[in-house]
């Protein structure tokens, strides 16, 4: 398999000449599992180890590799013995997208989910599972990574054609302009669709709830069971059962990555997300008289004109105030992260320092290292 299959393209190409070096192959990061990171280098899947430096450097978890990085790696043979070879991730190529989110429970922290993403589906059920405030929020983490959106609805044979219609309707009376593909893993609508909608070379992503049916979607995409699904309940809504983020080839090109199901999705900070995903009120506000409107009591406010007129959605204005709260807290709150990490590393660099410093001095040197 060539690496342009598994995504490389020439921007990469020209980080791999001034990152990796001769002795250094090039390899995409596939799955990470409880620390164990499996890359495919266009022949295997093989795994592979972090360096030391990644744990004393990073200053927060995107210097860490993620599903979809591309990395150049180290290959080693213990004793000369070529034939149990194992290899080492000596760095990241930059990333072209990365889809991030805020550590469920913690203010401080974001989780990645996946990078170099050339188009996001969000999986949403159109039975019990959708809402527009969450289709919302992932619109505004998407659009954060600058990756294109696409809603799948699913499970469309559970409900009447007119109902799914007044799903659209909402989608667009609060203002979002977005692709929609309608789906049944049941009956097979839209399933040649969306087929093809997935071309060679680029890569893809599901993100949704658990239970809205990503695996058994999987499974269509890819012609065979590979992966575990389990029963519907009664109302339609499936169970759990992806645990792990992976990066999955199509036999028809390109690929797919799967993703565990998301109970919460808290947003991190999303300047870019939060124009993107709310550009008609981003526009209406240009419209105030004063550049610094608060939206509250100034008068010839061009968003309460709208909110009493209803051409602006009170619940899609209401959802904007909200995510904005939550993205100016958490960048408050990465800024003493960054620095409280940065504290740590030093504290663990500290003594090798110190002790490299005794050496010295123990052995007649003079001590030349005033930062110490």
């Amino acid at each position: 398999m060539e690496l342009s299959e598994l995504g490389l393209d020439s921007w990469f190409e020209d980080h791999v000449r001034e990152q990796c070096g001769p002795q250094q192959s090039l390899a995409r990061v596939v799955a990470i599992d409880r620390g164990r990171i499996l890359v495919h280098d266009g022949h295997n899947e093989l795994s592979a180890e972090l360096l030391g430096k990644f744990f004393y450097e990073a200053e927060s978890a995107g210097k860490f590799p993620c599903v979809g990085d591309w990395v150049c790696l180290n290959h080693h043979a213990p004793d000369h013995d070529h034939s149990n070879q194992f290899a080492s991730i000596d760095s990241i190529l930059p990333r072209k997208t990365l889809l991030k989110r805020k550590t469920v429970g913690y203010d401080e922290e974001f989780q990645m989910l996946a990078c170099n993403i050339d188009i996001a589906f969000i999986v949403m059920s159109c039975h019990y599972d959708f809402h527009v405030a969450k289709l919302e929020r992932f619109l505004v983490m998407i659009h954060e990574a600058h990756i294109e959106p696409v809603l799948l609805f699913t499970k469309t044979d559970l409900i009447t054609p007119e109902a799914l219609q007044a799903l659209k309707d909402d989608i667009h009376t609060a203002g979002i302009r977005i692709r929609i593909l309608a789906i049944s893993n049941q009956t097979g609508d839209g399933l040649d669709e969306l087929r093809q909608q997935i071309v060679a070379k680029k890569t893809y992503c599901l993100l949704g709830s658990s239970g809205v049916g990503k695996s058994t979607l999987m499974n269509q995409l890819m012609g065979e069971d590979a992966f575990e699904t389990q029963e519907v309940s009664a109302s339609g809504q499936g169970r759990h059962t992806t645990v792990r983020r992976h990066l999955i080839m199509l036999k028809q090109g390109g690929m797919v990555v799967d993703m565990p199901g998301m109970r919460e999705l808290a947003i991190a900070e999303v300047k870019d997300g939060i124009e993107s995903s709310f550009e008609d009120i981003v526009e209406l506000a240009q419209h105030c008289r004063f550049s610094n409107c608060s939206h509250e009591n100034e008068p010839d406010c061009a968003i309460q004109a709208a909110l009493a007129s209803n051409t602006l959605n009170r619940d899609h204005y209401k959802n904007y105030l909200k995510i904005q709260k939550e993205s100016r807290h958490h960048k408050k709150q990465s800024a003493y992260v960054a620095k409280r990490r940065k504290a740590k590393n030093a504290s663990r660099i500290a003594p090798t320092k110190t002790k490299q410093r005794k050496i010295r001095l123990n052995d007649g040197q003079e001590d030349t290292d005033e930062s110490i």
